[in-house]
């Protein structure tokens, strides 16, 4: 992906486009900018990102097993996980979590350990709509465009819209 905005939204068969995931990656910008609706409140889509055996379910591409190495989303606390995908291959991350606001606020730094160097800051915002529904609104902020953009050029916005997918069956009880 070249240095242009960019931006993706990602809709399966039979979604509403207010539940596809808007990503935004602004030019010249070390920023990644996203938001995605949920059918569910605030509070569970929450507790889906901050409850280990609840995230391990979700987070990725459906073809990666995630493995919790740990989890202690409270703030000093940190997380580390592994995937893997049938080839064997793993890919790890940790961070720290620094702010966490239950149902309402997560701030935590993210790092790929194929990066090395390479922390992210993200930014979730949980927060209710009408009808039982929610918004996941979420900035992510690398320490150079570069790092941004290979982040993008590696697939993160379809990781991304495939994870929330099953973020979807999981909270629907599928």
């Amino acid at each position: 992906m070249s240095s242009s905005a960019a931006s993706f939204t990602a809709i399966r068969a039979g979604e509403s486009v207010s539940n596809s995931l808007k990503l935004v990656a602004p030019e010249n910008e070390p920023f990644v900018h996203t938001e995605r609706e949920f059918e569910f409140p605030a509070s569970a889509v929450f507790r889906a990102h901050s409850d280990p055996e609840l995230f391990r379910q979700w987070i990725g591409p459906q073809e990666l097993t995630t493995t919790i190495d740990r989890f202690d989303c409270r703030p000093g606390g940190s997380y580390r996980f592994i995937q893997e995908g049938g080839d064997g291959r793993q890919h790890a991350f940790h961070g720290v979590f620094h702010s966490v606001r239950a149902n309402e606020f997560v701030l935590q730094t993210f790092e790929y350990e194929g990066y090395p160097d390479v922390v992210t800051l993200e930014f979730a915002t949980f927060g209710d709509l009408p009808d039982g529904r929610s918004r996941l609104t979420g900035r992510s902020v690398y320490p150079s465009v570069e790092a941004r953009e290979k982040y993008l050029s590696d697939g993160m916005e379809s990781g991304i819209a495939a994870g929330y997918e099953q973020l979807d069956e999981l909270l629907g009880g599928g």
